[in-house]
């Protein structure tokens, strides 16, 4: 249980959650020098084997379930919006022709170094760095190792995972009930002394 990996930031596949972030840090780079997504003249993705054997993906996309497989789609979005949603993977958000534009742009190569990193069971890192070239010549860099919702940023991704927790309870049960399960979900002696059938019932509707 402790080496589980919690999805809490972004509707990606896991091999590009730190990709998905390292784009979203640089955005906010581009936007304090008064830039945007197209003054990018090169994008290289630094990723790790299982990334480029899954989701490295070239050529048109045909539904939501190809764009959440391709490490260009999730990095193209964050760099022109600002965001990764599951709306974005729709079409009314994939036609718009910069994101095949940006994704035209990019190169995925592997580093040694972070494939070891990936296997190492002590590490488990799923890391991605973005190099972007802009345009005037100006290069802007960043890389993520772990994700958020890695068992190495616990601390910062706990309670984000409980927001979501209660952002989700609130799409399908009346205030009474979410209070009840979280209640009983928060206080760990009283969710370790339930029987398992105590809990799921709380969920019935």
């Amino acid at each position: 249980m402790e080496n589980v990996l919690f999805k809490i930031s972004y509707p990606a596949e896991f091999h590009a959650q730190t990709a998905v972030e390292a784009a979203m840090a640089v955005r906010a780079k581009l936007e304090a020098l008064g830039k945007t997504a197209e003054d990018i003249c090169s994008i290289t993705i630094r990723t790790h084997e299982a990334c480029l054997r899954i989701i490295d993906k070239k050529g048109p996309l045909a539904n939501p379930a190809d764009r959440d497989h391709c490490v260009q789609y999730m990095v193209s979005i964050p760099l022109l919006f600002g965001r990764l949603t599951a709306s974005d993977y729709e079409d009314w958000v994939a036609t718009d022709p910069r994101i095949d534009a940006l994704r035209a742009k990019m190169e995925c190569v592997e580093v040694p170094a972070f494939t070891r990193d990936y296997h190492d069971p002590e590490k488990r890192s799923i890391a991605n760095a973005l190099r972007i070239e802009l345009n005037d010549g100006l290069v802007l860099e960043e890389t993520v190792e772990y994700p958020i919702g890695h068992r190495r940023r616990r601390a910062e991704g706990l309670p984000l995972l409980v927001e979501k927790f209660k952002n989700n309870l609130r799409r399908s049960f009346v205030e009474e009930q979410q209070e009840k399960i979280l209640e009983a979900s928060l206080n760990r002696a009283k969710l370790e002394s339930m029987p398992v059938n105590g809990y799921v019932d709380l969920y019935v509707l």
